[in-house]
This record gives structure tokens, sequence and C-alpha cells, in this order.
């Protein structure tokens, strides 16, 4: 077995195999892209109001600090609130590693965040860390009398006269951000360039038309898609439709409401209770089929943040198995290998190519899972050549 983490034990498989994907992993990782849910840097540092009138006005922005913080990392609105943990962190100013002044009265805090973790999982509450899906919003504003607009990332040119629907533009914006950063979410919205705009319409978003919108949205590496459709001169609520892998989800409200039942219900995927205790789960990685693969696949696992221990229990030229020890089990496992871009689920049967032998995949809930890497699409090179192609065969 190699470890491949913190750890180190005795080898399971060949020397040159060990020292091939040793090498493999420390060559490819300096040029090969892997992009996995979206790492939050933030999530312990607050922008909090500081009343210049109020005597105590430090130690408040301190308490408004720890008490956003505790919302974003335990994944809850209900911590704001939570007696339990206002008895677990009483003294606020204990955790605030650097402060500085903001804009408009404002107080920009950084607290502790290991320690406010290790503190979070003594006690046995959620902990939601700091990989979180990258979310994209389509958000469709019909104003009335043929006024519709779709909200962009930035504000696009626009001709002289139209101000006011670029500050309409830039409202919906600040508004949905403003909650998805109490929140810890990491969103984007459409860039509305020529690219999107060749395959997104307006009457896409309003009248739900998903493969469209679905694809439109693969080139943001989002890993879920939230759609709104919003009329703000009717008393009708705006509707929101949420896509995450295969399932699809709805509901009502304002776009403050979304947010926040957008990172409820990805908290309660991701989150997990301090007290959960760690399994060792083997994961098998098929269709390993060049050193690029190799490389990829090895560079991604050795980046899962949520893994305690890893090791590779055996690898062969086109698949290798871990085992990989981490809290929340197979199911957490499976939530956050679903994000990646270079893995999917394996079929419920697959080929062995060693035994040439059809098998069954591990089973939802089990401590196998099993896994297929995905070849990334590549543009084709000038000179026509495949660049997974080898031009001399016999060399």
């Amino acid at each position: 077995m190699i470890i491949v983490g913190k750890k180190r034990g005795r080898t399971g498989v060949s020397a040159a195999v060990a020292l091939r994907l040793a090498l493999l992993a420390f060559v490819l990782a300096a040029w090969v892209p892997v992009t996995n849910a979206v790492e939050v840097t933030s999530l312990y540092t607050v922008e909090v109001a500081l009343d210049p009138d109020d005597p105590d006005a430090q130690s408040n922005a301190y308490r408004a600090a720890l008490t956003e913080v505790l919302v974003r990392v335990t994944g809850t609105t209900a911590a704001a609130d939570s007696e339990e943990l206002a008895i677990l962190f009483p003294n606020p100013a204990r955790y605030v590693r650097q402060y500085r002044p903001g804009p408009d009265d404002t107080l920009i805090v950084s607290l502790d965040g290991p320690t406010i973790e290790r503190n979070l999982r003594q006690a046995g509450a959620t902990v939601w860390g700091s990989d979180r899906p990258l979310t994209i919003i389509w958000l469709a504003v019909d104003w009335g009398l043929g006024d519709r607009e779709i909200v962009a990332a930035g504000d696009p040119d626009r001709a002289a006269g139209d101000g006011r629907s670029i500050d309409r533009n830039s409202l919906w914006r600040e508004r949905v951000q403003a909650v998805a950063t109490t929140r810890g979410l990491p969103i984007v919205f459409p860039l509305l360039d020529a690219e999107d705009l060749q395959s997104i319409g307006f009457i896409d978003i309003w009248g739900g038309f998903d493969d469209p919108l679905l694809e439109a949205s693969a080139r943001y590496g989002a890993d879920s898609i939230l759609v709104g459709r919003i009329r703000p001169n009717e008393m009708q609520p705006p509707r929101w439709t949420w896509y995450f892998g295969e399932q699809r989800f709805g509901w009502p409200g304002e776009p403050e409401e979304a947010i926040n039942q957008l990172a409820d219900a990805l908290a309660a995927r991701d989150a997990i209770r301090g007290d959960a205790e760690s399994e060792v789960i083997e994961l098998t990685i098929s269709g390993i089929d060049s050193v690029v693969a190799y490389g990829r696949v090895q560079q991604y696992m050795e980046n899962l943040r949520i893994v305690n221990k890893l090791a590779i229990r055996s690898a062969q030229p086109n698949r290798i198995t871990y085992e990989i020890e981490l809290q929340g089990g197979a199911e957490r496992l499976n939530n956050v290998l679903s994000l990646s871009n270079i893995l999917e689920r394996a079929d419920d049967y697959f080929v062995d190519p060693d035994s040439m032998r059809m098998s069954r995949s591990p089973v939802s809930g089990s401590q196998s899972l099993e896994y297929r890497y995905r070849r990334p699409a590549a543009p084709p090179p000038a000179n026509g050549l495949d660049p997974f192609q080898d031009v001399n065969p016999e060399r």
C-alpha cells in the first residue's frame, strides 16, 4: 500500500509502479488543470457594521462577526440564535486574529477558523467544510410591456439612455450576492457574451427550457444551477428552479429567500456532525488509459481536503484502487466525487478489462465505490493530430 497523504506505510504494489505514480503525480501537478468544488477561502473573514456612537461598538462587532461565521460554518441560520453556541463561544474577542476599518462605518474581522472548527466538532455540532459547490445563477426579469432582461455578471455595453436598466441589473446582483456572501456560498452570474447569447435567450429561462440552459452552464464549471424568474411589478412571487446533478427542485420567494434555501439544501447535503466517526472506504477508479489520466486522477485525489488518510491499495495499467479514511463515510465521499469534472460514477455493470468479465459496481451505501475516469474533451490541434495519440507508436 502506498500512502500518498500525510502518513506513510508499507508498499503493496511493485516498486516500479510506485515510482512511476509518484513521478507522474509530481511532474503533472505543475501543468494538468483539475477542478473540483470551489474552496471558499474567506469563510472566516467578515465585514460587519461598526456604530461610532456605541461605546461597545467593537465588542458588538466581534459578536456579529462570530455569529456570521457560525452561520457559514454550521450551514444553518439557526446558529445565529443558538443558546448552545453562545455558551460554547462566550468571548468572541478571543477568536479575533485581525481586524481593520472597512468602508462606511464597518469593521473587517478575521477569525481563528481552526479553533472555531475544533470547538464545533468537539461539541458535536455540524461543520460545513470550505469545499463548496459553485452555483451559476440565471435570473430573468420581466418588467412588463416587453421590457425584459437577463441579469449578467457585469453590465454589458448598452446604448446611451439605458442607464436605468444597468442600475436595475446591479441591484438584483447585489441582493443575491449579499446573502450568498453571508452564507459562504460561491456563486457566479453568466457573462452573457456572444457565446452565451448564441444558445440562451430570455424565453429559454422564462419558459423552463432545460437542455439549452444546462448546456450553456457547462462552460462555467458550476456544479449547481439556480434559475430565477421575476416580475417586479406584480404580486406574483419570483419562481426559482434548482438543478443539481440529476435532481430538480422548485420554490417561490424573494432572492434572499431563494439563496438561503439553496445554502440550506447544500449544507444539509455536505455538512457533517463533528462527532461522526472516521470510516475507511475503498475507491476504485477505472478507465485510466494514459499517463495524463494517471496524473490527473492522482492530483485530484491528493487535493481532496475531506480526506484524513489516502493510500494506494493497488495499481494496474488501467485502474487504481485507493484506501481512504474520512468522516461521513461512503455517502460523503460520493457526494464530493459527484462534483468532479474528471470522474463519473460507474454504471451498475462494468467490464473488467483484465478478466474481460462483467462485474457489478458497488451499491450506494456500501464501503466500496467504483468510479470511472472521464477523459476531458480537447479541441483538435492545428496539425489535425489526436493529442492523445502517439504519432510514432514504433518508438
